[in-house]
């Protein structure tokens, strides 16, 4: 298997026709071709669950690596670009990671009626800082992600967020958000949860908690403040994994809570973001689109007005599960999505 950019083309094949299939810091790469000369590529294999994966094509493999806290990979996909792969799952893809970034930051954004200041809680790639400073109103981004690792060869490789790297605005911390957070005396309009999905034995479970939550997260609200996160898959069969919980705990510790979804392609799923405010959301449709035109720099790209008011429109299978949703997330009855991290210590 080829590194740091090199060809990633398959050996011989087998009477399968897979060529091999190994692990790259646990990354799964199988070499495949059809047998008959047609095709020969080198795959990305990713375990959705026991009995289903979900494979990309690979022009090569950029970065491999280990740090303290995760298996790190980039990979050149054929048919998403660049993907960015922790602990064995997919985090971004080049051709549609600005639906899930858009998705995750403005409708909080747009819904606070004067955003000055955000935290982002990890967000390492820098997608999640570019879209807030699109915002004009917005004078100061905290981005703290714990691992250095990561937002390195993300500033490295991801030339699309070089110029959010280097905003003035924007203040980088290489920190557990837990304890930036507590240490901060600041408050923040928007706080966002950019956090790589709860898995066993991964660095950011903790950080899905009703005490976490409840402690930390707001008090560190200004007034009128919004909280939003990434929420996990919402999928029609994928929803109870932990969106359904995450939207209850929410429940538990804010007044107002509004749970929205969209289809991310590269993740071959649904996904779905909570967003969470003692202040209720009351935007119509025609709002949204006049704070969107007077706000922010450039043309959004998959958000608008409609777009907003129908992610929020949930399925009806959803939304029964969620209203009969008790669990709540703590760190005695966690919920994790199918996987286990390479971190050994959580450092939270």
């Amino acid at each position: 298997m080829g590194e740091n950019g090199e060809n990633a083309n398959g050996k011989s094949a087998n009477g399968n026709g897979v060529h091999e299939s190994v692990k790259c810091n646990g990354t799964v790469m199988a070499a495949r071709s059809f047998g008959d000369g047609r095709r020969r590529s080198c795959w990305y294999e990713e375990e959705v669950d026991d009995d289903l994966r979900w494979c990309f094509a690979l022009n090569s493999i950029l970065h491999t690596g280990v740090s303290e806290y995760q298996d790190i990979a980039l990979l050149d996909t054929k048919a998403f670009g660049k993907i960015l792969v922790i602990d064995g799952k997919l985090q971004s893809a080049e051709m549609d990671e600005f639906i899930y970034h858009e998705s995750l930051v403005h409708p909080a954004l747009l819904h606070h009626p004067n955003p000055k200041s955000a935290f982002i809680m990890g967000g390492g790639e820098g997608s999640t800082a570019r879209e807030i400073l699109r915002h004009k109103t917005v004078n100061k981004v905290v981005m703290c992600d714990i691992d250095e690792e990561v937002v390195d060869f993300c500033k490295k490789h991801l030339t699309a967020n070089q110029e959010a790297f280097s905003s003035s605005r924007l203040d980088l911390v290489i920190n557990d958000a837990r304890a930036e957070l507590e240490t901060r005396v600041e408050c923040f309009d928007v706080i966002i949860g950019d956090l790589a999905d709860p898995i066993e034995g991964g660095p950011c479970y903790q950080l899905y908690t009703k005490s976490f939550y409840e402690r930390v997260v707001k008090p560190k609200l200004c007034r009128g403040g919004i909280f939003v996160t990434q929420a996990g898959p919402a999928g029609v069969l994928s929803h109870t994994q932990v969106f359904s919980c995450i939207y209850n705990t929410l429940r538990h510790v804010f007044k107002y809570v509004v749970p929205y979804s969209a289809h991310i392609p590269s993740f071959a799923d649904t996904w779905g973001w909570v967003m969470a405010s003692d202040q209720p959301f009351t935007l119509t449709s025609e709002e949204i689109d006049s704070r969107i035109k007077q706000r922010t720099e450039g043309d959004l790209r998959y958000l608008d007005g409609q777009t907003f008011i129908g992610a929020s429109i949930l399925s009806k299978s959803v939304r029964k599960a969620l209203a009969k949703e008790s669990h709540v997330y703590t760190e005695e009855s966690a919920r994790y999505i199918y996987g286990h991290g390479a971190a050994h210590k959580l450092h939270n």
